[in-house]
């Protein structure tokens, strides 16, 4: 598979598809709260997704090598799952988890994706860290994706984030391109070296996406063949933006 530079009518379609999915996820989050089931907030997120005339880009998808399709179109993952959690109407969100809601989104025949990670009410301070160190990668990497410049040095800058506080960077899963098919080359890593990799070109569109352990890197596909957990059982923050590379400023599509 090649890099796909898109045309000005896909980035009109990803632009606004990218809006929508921004603010449908913010209201997904605001929904974040003890008590609350993580199939409440698949079925609220799809829900408001075909409101919009959209379909929910992760339903059924079968990416190569999966064994089944998602059979969902929220991926939740509590605490110690990584990405990829499968929503259950039996698992119950409580006070001090945190909680990572991906949602992928088809407009026009276009696709874009974003993640936040949510706490449940009042969580610990070292949780608190965890996702707001994540927050910052994701930011560093951002900073990163312009024209000319190479994967390498968005991996460079997550890295550098990250680093200095001795969390494991998920090393299995990483950002990737987007648009055209959920997911697209190139791969993009949460860690590497500046100065490697493709190099960025105006019309590129990319997903960002750090995932960083409380613990250590090591991680785990539970038995659903679905969801990745940390190897450790420590918590971890995942946080994702669609980003469209341009002669300037990166332009982040998912922003609500």
């Amino acid at each position: 598979m090649a890099i796909i530079i898109k045309t000005e009518k896909e980035i009109e379609a990803l632009r606004e598809g990218g809006k929508r999915l921004g603010t449908i996820l913010q209201k997904v989050a605001q929904k974040v709260a003890p008590g609350v089931s993580t199939m409440e907030l698949n079925d609220y997120a799809e829900k408001l997704i075909r409101e919009g005339g959209d379909e929910p880009a992760f339903l059924n998808y079968k990416p190569y090598g999966a064994s089944s399709p998602y059979p969902a179109s929220l991926c939740v993952s509590v605490n110690n799952e990584i990405v990829h959690g499968i929503p259950k109407k039996n698992h119950i969100l409580k006070e001090g988890d945190v909680v990572s809601i991906d949602l992928g989104l088809k407009h026009k025949g276009t696709f874009t994706d974003h993640a936040l990670t949510v706490p449940v009410g009042k969580i610990s301070k070292s949780a608190e860290k965890l996702l707001s160190v994540c927050q910052e990668a994701l930011a560093a990497g951002i900073f990163e994706a312009r024209a000319g410049n190479r994967i390498g040095d968005i991996s460079f800058a997550i890295e550098s984030v990250i680093k200095p506080h001795k969390y494991g960077i998920v090393r299995e899963l990483a950002g990737h391109g987007v648009g055209r098919e959920i997911h697209e080359d190139p791969y993009v890593p949460n860690f590497g070296k500046k100065g490697t990799g493709a190099v960025l070109q105006k019309g590129m569109v990319i997903a960002i996406e750090p995932m960083i352990n409380e613990g250590g890197k090591d991680v785990v596909l539970a038995s659903d063949d679905w969801t990745f957990k940390t190897k450790d059982g420590t918590k971890s923050a995942h946080f994702e933006h669609t980003i469209l590379i341009t002669d300037g400023e990166p332009e982040i599509l998912t922003q609500s």
